[in-house]
C-alpha cells in the first residue's frame, strides 16, 4: 500500500524533488531510450501527485488545470518505479491523480497523452481516445479523454 499526497510546486522539499525528477529520469529517459527534456518548465504549474512505500517515492505524477497543459485539465509523466509495477500502484496513482483534478480544479473532463502501449490500461480507468496515433519524443502515443 502507497500514501499518496498532493502538493503544489513549491511545497515539494528539495530531496522530494530530486527524488521525483530521479525517477522520472530513471523511466523517461533510461529505461525507455528516450532523450528529451523532463524537466520542461511545467512543474511550476502542475500539482504533484506523490506515491510513497515506506518513505520512498515510488509512484508519481503531475496534473494541470485546463489551459495550463492540455485545453481541459490533464495528467502527465505517470511514473512508477520498475521494481514496485506488480503491485498495481499505477492504477493507485492514476486514481488519486482523477480525484485530484476534481477536487483541486473542480473538472471533470481530463485529457492524458498515453503511450500506445498503455492504451488498455487508460480504458480500463474510462479514458477514451479522442485522437490519431502520434510520435511524442519517437514513442507512439495516443490522446485519450475520461469524462466524468
Amino acid at each position: 500500500m502507497i500514501q499518496i499526497e498532493v502538493k503544489e510546486f513549491q511545497e515539494l522539499s528539495t530531496k522530494e524533488l530530486h527524488d521525483i525528477l530521479r525517477l522520472r529520469s530513471q523511466i523517461f529517459v533510461v529505461e525507455q531510450d528516450c532523450i528529451y527534456e523532463d524537466v520542461d518548465g511545467k512543474d511550476g504549474k502542475a500539482l504533484h501527485v506523490i506515491g510513497k512505500k515506506e518513505g520512498e517515492i515510488v509512484a508519481y505524477a503531475r496534473i494541470f488545470k485546463s489551459g495550463d497543459y492540455f485545453g481541459e485539465a490533464g495528467i502527465g509523466r505517470v511514473a512508477v518505479k520498475k521494481n514496485q509495477r506488480k503491485y498495481g500502484y499505477g492504477r493507485d496513482i492514476m486514481k488519486a491523480s482523477i480525484a485530484a483534478v476534481e477536487r483541486y480544479f473542480n473538472e471533470s473532463v481530463i485529457r492524458v497523452s498515453a503511450q500506445l502501449y498503455l492504451e488498455r490500461f487508460y480504458h480500463s480507468l474510462g479514458f477514451e481516445q479522442v485522437a490519431e496515433g502520434y510520435l511524442e519524443d519517437g514513442i507512439p502515443h495516443i490522446g485519450m479523454v475520461l469524462k466524468k
